[in-house]
């Protein structure tokens, strides 16, 4: 049964081009995903295979499922347990059943109700010992008895290998997807026993590339010139990076998720991926354009509440005129780029000092550990809300007598409205905001303050939110919650109030925070070290107009990408409120780009490939056809400019104040269209057409990408 694709111009949205791939016969066919993370949430590879499962069960139906280890308390508060459908499902777990080992069935609670198959792996334990000697026996690879995960993941992937082994005497066809190596010895054993099966496997980060990246090595720089070998050794990690490695090799597709990851896969791991994979979301569009504004306007005002009672007693700036920034993700000082964060808002501290009356407030949103709430932070908060309610006392009286007087015909007088009683409350309530201290850095009481790497680095540069400072910091070092007594919002609702993203990161194989930023309208800045950047560099013309400002970490210096992410900061503080507002809009057009529904496809083509290569009688592709990635760029938009870098302002520039004579006219449904009309498809990544120049951050390792990912998509037939 041939495999062919086929692209038309049809529009995914209204913008992207469809796909129309070549149905598999899904009928004869099981596709199983296996993760650490099914229903067991550690990091970003959970919302990873949560947010695909809808589009993947929509294909494949009750012929998906996600595997993973078992834990009872996930399952029983995720989980709803029933009967498989398939009878070769059923089987094969009575197998597993009945020689001891503990397998569960359901439905995960999530968009798609996918169906999950979970081992018990502490029900399986018995047989560490003789499954260590097998995989000794096969790859010559030792797991130390010490390293509790490395011997999880064994027992893991032995029960999947034997459930495996069960299936595949129903004679059906099977697709086993796994990701990142805690599932690798699945592939491993899978293969090493002649498992008629397809096998995919993904890399969502190297596992050698965190830890050197963790001890600030010059990693990139220096990705041909590693000692492997050494380098996993010292680290005590040789075992789990040889799981890594022999599960690369063993499968019959490698993937990665972005073009960054795949140049250090090539390095670390020793094999180019076939397939780049990258990470989406599912987005949910709004009806009409404003209603994403008023979500922004409404989430802002909340956060703007917090900002006075946070700064009480020092409220001397205009919060109208006032930006908010953020960062956000796992404590990796470093790695995520809060080093040169925090240069650079020192840098721009002055700058707005000198040349602009705008404030910033800018959150830090890092787990760290902490003892308790800081006691300034909720006085701050219980001023603020005693102010509120002082005023709100006073407002009803005052409203009330003015009503009084003016259905008697009366103008009524202002010293008669207020007694005595009301100034003395007001006077009181202006007492009590009164503060010898300056508002706090941090929300937290920090079990660490005086080695924290983010406050040890706020002493250095001097940002203790003093009166003069235009630049504010607060280090909330806890993930946000609805249910929190300081800042009672959801992730989603504070990113909504922002202004700005700003994650200028070293180390990020995907990058979810910008992308969670573009689906909700919020410009950011990214870099071209990480999988995100790499892909907005790819499919967007000029980037920067459409609100992803991408910061070259790769080929400058520190001090030069240092002062680049300063300009980008500086400029978006020059925007006007009107030039922030169709900014947002362009960002949020972009949401499309990060939808399942158009990334799905390469994870379809990576299994046709598997398939392929698994049983080629059956799924043939053909080997002459040229491999070509047809896609698209978003153009520069007519109506530039949103972000004023060309031309700074020489005297301070207000941002609520809108001057329709310079501003270009525009329209938002003009504008769309001519996104639409100006879109170029097909596309070859990586490679400029005759005549074109280079758009600006495309290198000739852009065009190493475009040749890595030729893969994705077989030719026009």
């Amino acid at each position: 049964m041939p495999l062919s694709r086929s692209l038309s111009m049809t529009s995914l949205s209204g913008v992207l081009p469809a796909w129309e791939e070549a149905e598999l016969p899904v009928e004869d066919l099981l596709l199983f995903e296996v993760a650490w993370e099914v229903t067991n949430k550690v990091g970003g590879i959970y919302t990873v295979i949560q947010t695909k499962a809808k589009i993947t069960v929509d294909e494949w139906g009750e012929n998906y499922y996600m595997m993973g280890p078992y834990f009872e308390h996930n399952f029983k508060t995720q989980v709803e347990a029933c009967e498989p459908p398939n009878p070769a499902i059923r089987k094969a777990m009575d197998a597993l059943i009945h020689n001891g080992c503990q397998v569960h069935f359901g439905r995960w609670l999530i968009e798609g109700s996918p169906f999950v198959i979970l081992f018990d792996i502490g029900s399986a334990a018995w047989n560490l010992d003789r499954w260590k000697g097998d995989l000794w026996e096969t790859c010559r690879i030792g797991l130390p008895y010490h390293d509790r995960e490395a011997n999880d993941s064994l027992i893991l992937g032995s029960l999947i290998a034997w459930f495996f082994k069960e299936v595949s005497w129903c004679s059906l066809n099977v697709i086993g997807h796994f990701h990142e190596w805690q599932a690798g010895p699945g592939v491993i054993l899978s293969r090493s026993r002649k498992i008629p099966m397809a096998t995919v496997f993904t890399t969502h980060a190297t596992l050698l590339g965190r830890y050197l990246c963790a001890g600030n090595a010059d990693f990139y720089n220096n990705l041909d010139k590693f000692d492997i070998d050494k380098e996993a050794g010292e680290r005590q990690i040789y075992h789990r990076y040889c799981l890594e490695r022999a599960a690369v090799h063993c499968a019959h597709v490698f993937t990665t998720v972005s073009q960054i990851t795949a140049v250090e896969a090539s390095h670390m791991l020793h094999r180019k991926p076939d397939v780049v994979t990258p990470n989406g979301l599912n987005v949910k569009k709004f009806s009409a354009m404003h209603e994403f504004q008023n979500l922004h306007s409404t989430s802002k005002a909340r956060i703007q509440e917090f900002v006075r009672g946070h700064f009480y007693g020092h409220l001397d700036f205009n919060l109208e005129k006032t930006l908010f920034f953020f960062i956000a993700g796992r404590y990796e000082f470093s790695n995520k780029g809060a080093d040169i964060f925090l240069e650079s808002l020192s840098r721009l501290n002055y700058l707005l000092r000198v040349r602009n009356d705008m404030t910033v407030v800018v959150f830090f949103i890092m787990p760290a550990k902490t003892n308790n709430f800081n006691v300034e932070s909720l006085k701050g908060q219980a001023v603020r809300k005693q102010l509120w309610d002082t005023a709100h006392t006073v407002k009803e009286k005052f409203g009330k007598k003015l009503y009084d007087a003016l259905l008697k015909g009366q103008i009524p007088d202002m010293n008669s409205i207020l007694d005595r009683d009301d100034f003395t409350i007001m006077k009181r309530a202006i007492y009590a905001t009164q503060r010898h201290s300056l508002p706090p850095v941090t929300t937290h009481n920090m079990l660490d303050d005086s080695t924290d790497p983010i406050l040890s680095n706020v002493r250095r540069i001097g940002l203790f939110n003093s009166r003069n400072d235009r630049v504010k910091i607060i280090f909330h070092p806890e993930f946000l919650s609805s249910t929190s007594p300081l800042l009672p919002m959801d992730y989603e609702d504070f990113v909504r109030g922002c202004n700005l993203g700003v994650f200028p990161s070293y180390y990020e194989p995907w990058g979810y925070t910008p992308g969670e930023c573009t689906v909700m309208g919020i410009p950011s800045v990214t870099t071209n070290l990480s999988g995100f950047g790499c892909f907005m560099e790819e499919h967007v013309s000029d980037p920067a107009a459409y609100g992803v400002y991408i910061v070259d970490r790769r080929f400058r210096s520190p001090e030069e990408s240092c002062k680049q992410l300063t300009q980008f900061m500086f400029s978006f503080c020059q925007q006007s409120l009107r030039q922030r507002i169709i900014q947002r809009n362009r960002t949020e057009r972009l949401s499309d780009l990060l939808d399942w529904k158009y990334l799905g496809r390469f994870y379809i083509h990576a299994r046709h490939l598997a398939l392929n290569r698994a049983f080629p009688d059956k799924f043939k592709i053909d080997p002459m056809a040229p491999l070509k990635t047809e896609g698209f760029r978003y153009p520069r938009p007519y109506s530039v400019p949103p972000s004023p870098s060309a031309s700074i302002h020489s005297t301070p520039h207000h941002s609520d104040v809108e001057d329709d004579d310079d501003d270009e006219p525009y329209d938002e449904d003009e504008e769309a269209e001519r996104d639409r009309l100006n879109i170029k498809a097909p596309f070859v990544l990586g490679i400029v057409p005759e005549g074109k120049n280079k758009q600006v951050g495309e290198n000739k390792n852009t065009q190493k990408y475009g040749i890595v990912v030729k893969c994705l998509f077989i030719a026009l037939q």
